[in-house]
């Protein structure tokens, strides 16, 4: 099933896979203000209940991911620093979403993901890249600092050492290394968008309550001491051992079967 939804045209749900682009192919697969707000609408419904998905994927639909933010944009503001100020408020709202949403996240990092296109993809749980796959900081490039989170999120995924190398070097990092050093989760051979969307319809398919249990203990760890983190996964194991999908997935595990999740 393909749903198309009125207000957010670049928006499509797919064997329970909302699919979000964040580039357009025009102005070099550059962030897109359009794509931005309508991922952003879409976010919130999702976080409402008024979309059922099973998992969320990031994609351009250029050859590249995203190549950051629209800089001749940047330029001919009148107001530079309230444009981008503006700008960054929108695209930090989708993050914040993305970090909120109980199902698994992925991006299709084919080609550049740049600026906030690098920020995007570490913002996703699963990030998918290949040979042609290739990273950049890029802001000090344009003489600005990082946005999106990435300056969060990569010292927690590599260290601060790799992350400052990375960022204040702004060079290329091919797919393969990002791969190696963490700024990836998955590298594949073939092609980028057809791995990354076979497995967002994977996991669409699984179990959403144990999803966002896990993206939650996740989340919680890092402010949570041991002990009381062990209180939490302990409440919340015990929690799902009587959900539907708790309960199908131990029974099929017994029978020696496979589970069918999301029939309770």
């Amino acid at each position: 099933m393909t749903s198309h939804f009125a207000d957010t045209p670049l928006v499509t749900l797919t064997d329970g896979v909302l699919t979000l682009p964040v580039s357009l192919e025009g102005k070099g697969n550059s962030l897109d203000s359009d794509a931005v707000d309508q991922a952003g609408s879409a976010l919130r419904s999702l976080l409402a209940g008024d979309i059922d998905a099973g998992a969320v994927l990031l994609v351009g639909l250029g050859k590249n991911f995203c190549n950051g933010g629209n800089v001749p944009g940047f330029a001919a503001a009148e107001d530079r620093a309230e444009h981008v100020r503006e700008l960054a408020d929108r695209l930090h709202a989708v993050v914040r979403m993305l970090d909120e949403v109980t199902v698994p996240v992925v991006a299709a990092v084919s080609g550049w993901a740049a600026g906030a296109g690098a920020s995007l993809a570490m913002a996703a749980d699963f990030s998918i890249g290949g040979p042609d796959t290739r990273l950049l900081a890029a802001y000090p490039g344009i003489g600005l600092s990082p946005d999106g989170g990435m300056s969060w999120r990569l010292p927690r995924a590599v260290g601060q050492s790799v992350a400052r190398a990375f960022i204040l070097g702004n060079e290329p990092m091919d797919g393969a290394r990002a791969y190696q050093l963490g700024l990836l989760t998955t590298f594949v051979e073939g092609d980028v968008r057809d791995a990354a969307r076979a497995l967002a319809v994977r996991l669409a398919a699984g179990p959403r309550e144990s999803f966002a249990a896990a993206k939650a203990l996740l989340r919680a760890s890092e402010d949570a001491t041991l002990s009381d983190h062990l209180d939490a996964e302990r409440d919340s194991i015990a929690r799902l051992a009587v959900s539907a999908d708790g309960i199908e997935g131990v029974n099929a595990f017994v029978a020696k079967r496979s589970p069918e999740f999301g029939r309770g």
